[in-house]
């Protein structure tokens, strides 16, 4: 986004804001902490409004219970109220991730994703950015003062979506945001506790029976992990217990791309990862989308192996894996 662009947005965002009656904001199914985290920022600037009515909305009934002591948490609800409202999407790629019919309604998109299909009404994507809360940080900031809730709100989604500072996204510009957020109020200790020391016993239940599963193909520069409704149900892990499984196959010293396949009740959904090379081709043939190292995809109609097969020889087919160069996340 040129910053001639970017000034004439921010112009037609306060007029949008000002102008609302009622204000919703929505983040993806089964969101992540940088979902949550902007659209709880948000909500937490919005809502000290009078003027406005402001929800906070995710389809998921299963939240992640770590991030519970985020400003406002318990205000997310799961239908929207105000059917004329503004919508302010977070993180979000496309528009049927939302879960909600929003025919007809403008919205003010907020991404980071390159795979974002620019669905909203005015359009706020950065692939250049680390997280979408620092989309948000840098474009609500012209808008009104960022107070400690909002910025702890942020802080933790910036610091999700860069794994603690170590992926190839951080930047100058990242330590600058992070520092004014510490700066506004966010306890940089306290969210690395809830982050680090606040896992439930499901989620190491589910992590040991998923690494049981664990396969390498072509000479280990590829792994795959398998999480089956059984392995779930076993485990008592909910969707959130789930996140950064794929991580661990990633770890290894000779993989390259790294992907789970997980039986949910809407199909198999599929998780990649990489050291470097572009997983985002791999999605995008399927419809999917994320980031050139982080991304994924949903089948409705697949069996697992079916989808591992067919995971492998599109990688194959991309060319990918020919590829020498590995680089960091």
């Amino acid at each position: 986004m040129t910053l001639e662009k970017l000034q004439s947005n921010l112009g037609a965002l306060k007029q949008k804001l000002d102008d609302a009656k009622a204000v919703t904001i929505l983040s993806h199914i089964n969101p992540d902490p940088d979902a949550l985290g902007t659209a709880l920022g948000i909500y937490a600037l919005l809502v000290k409004d009078k003027s406005k009515k402001v929800e906070v909305v995710n389809v998921s009934k299963e939240l992640p219970l770590y991030l519970d002591f985020l400003p406002y948490f318990k205000q997310v609800k799961h239908k929207i109220d105000y059917p004329q409202s503004l919508i302010i999407s977070c993180d979000c790629g496309s528009i049927d991730r939302l879960g909600f019919d929003l025919s007809g309604r403008e919205i003010i998109n907020i991404d980071h994703h390159q795979s974002n299909t620019c669905y909203g009404t005015l359009n706020f994507v950065m692939p250049e950015y680390a997280s979408s809360s620092q989309v948000a940080y840098k474009i609500f900031k012209s808008y009104c003062q960022i107070h400690s809730e909002a910025a702890t709100c942020f802080y933790t989604a910036l610091l999700s979506d860069t794994r603690y500072f170590t992926t190839t996204s951080v930047n100058h510009e990242v330590f600058t945001t992070a520092s004014e957020l510490v700066q506004a109020g966010a306890d940089a200790a306290d969210v690395a506790y809830h982050f680090t020391q606040r896992r439930s016993l499901a989620s190491l239940r589910i992590l040991e029976s998923a690494l049981g599963t664990l396969e390498l193909h072509e000479d280990a520069r590829i792994a795959s992990i398998v999480v089956t409704r059984a392995q779930i149900e076993a485990s008592g892990a909910t969707m959130p217990d789930l996140d950064g499984i794929v991580d661990y196959a990633r770890s290894l010293a000779t993989v390259q791309i790294a992907f789970c396949v997980m039986e949910t009740d809407e199909g198999i959904r599929v998780s990649l990862r990489s050291k470097g090379l572009d997983v985002s081709k791999v999605a995008m043939a399927f419809n999917g989308g994320g980031h050139k190292v982080a991304a994924g995809f949903m089948l409705k109609q697949s069996g697992l192996q079916e989808t591992i097969d067919t995971i492998l020889q599109t990688i194959q087919t991309l060319g990918l894996i020919n590829e020498k160069k590995i680089a960091r996340y």
